[in-house]
């Protein structure tokens, strides 16, 4: 906790760091090495995109981003991100409460259950619920009965980004969760807090950094999500299009132009959640270093 810092004194000298000890062109050498490396395949390819997508002008590019299926496609990535990312959020928190404050059987095969989805691959997540929800599926004849459309609908890509998406706000809690301990919530409830109280006033601001960070892990997820909701979307224009979708018919279609503008919007978003994400890791360093003059 951002409060509970103390400071330790030694007088013993700094042992030599490996910034110092390493010849000057080694150290020049490996940071030429990672520069070319980020500037060959991530800083070229982001600027070919815009590149690309101005490539027949200003107005081939409002066009494309402007068309009725682009901003469906926008308006649906949106929408799926906003569904999931506060459910992911209510999930996580619960999740790692319960992993970090319960003493219970099964903890260890939660913690793996929640941890399945980083091993499985987006398209069998997919595939799972066409085996669930497809007119020959477990759910399927009931659904059709009561009239209820899950594949190729709203739901469906609601659900398949809900599971790929599941770990990221609980895996960024369970750690922190784990090493602030237990102390401040029971101080709390002996002071007379409800149990509300405590989770409002003790453990939200303990946790507010990293599940801010989680959210925006999750949302960059959701938004970029494609093997998932490709399965179960059915590629249906206007409707169930979400922005990846959607630039992978304006390619097939050898609208390359009209592609990347649209992919030109998908990489403004993957840069704001850049930036929000290192404003909220400056912040919450920020929160963790010791005031002045306190000894």
């Amino acid at each position: 906790m951002a409060g509970n810092v103390s400071l330790h004194y030694s007088s013993t000298p700094t042992q030599t760091t490996t910034r110092d000890s390493e010849p000057r062109f080694v150290r020049w050498a490996l940071i030429t090495i990672v520069l070319a490396f980020l500037g060959l395949f991530l800083v070229l390819p982001l600027v070919a995109i815009f590149i690309k997508a101005f490539d027949k002008g200003s107005a081939v590019f409002l066009a494309a981003i402007s068309s009725p299926d682009a901003l469906s496609a926008i308006k649906l990535t949106l929408l799926i991100a906003l569904i999931t990312v506060p459910l992911n959020a209510i999930f996580g928190v619960a999740a790692a409460w319960a992993v970090t404050k319960f003493n219970f059987r099964g903890k260890s095969l939660l913690i793996t259950i929640i941890d399945l989805p980083f091993a499985i691959s987006p398209v069998i997540a997919g595939l799972v619920f066409v085996l669930l929800f497809s007119s020959h599926g477990l759910f399927g004849p009931w659904l059709l009965d009561h009239n209820i459309k899950i594949l190729f609908a709203v739901p469906g890509i609601v659900l398949a980004t809900l599971l790929v998406t599941l770990p990221f706000v609980a895996r960024e809690l369970i750690p922190l969760m784990q090493t602030q301990g237990t102390a401040d919530e029971e101080a709390s409830l002996t002071l007379g807090a409800s149990g509300w109280k405590t989770f409002l006033f003790v453990t939200l601001p303990n946790i507010k950094w990293g599940l801010l960070y989680g959210i925006i892990l999750c949302s960059a997820r959701a938004i970029g999500e494609f093997g998932a909701v490709s399965v179960v979307s059915g590629h249906i224009r206007g409707m169930t299009n979400t922005m990846l979708l959607h630039i992978e018919i304006l390619y097939n279609e050898y609208q390359f132009s009209a592609a990347f503008a649209v992919a030109s919007i998908m990489s403004l978003f993957a840069i704001f959640t850049l930036v929000v994400k290192n404003v909220i890791e400056w912040k919450a360093k920020k929160s963790f270093e010791p005031e002045e003059g306190i000894f």
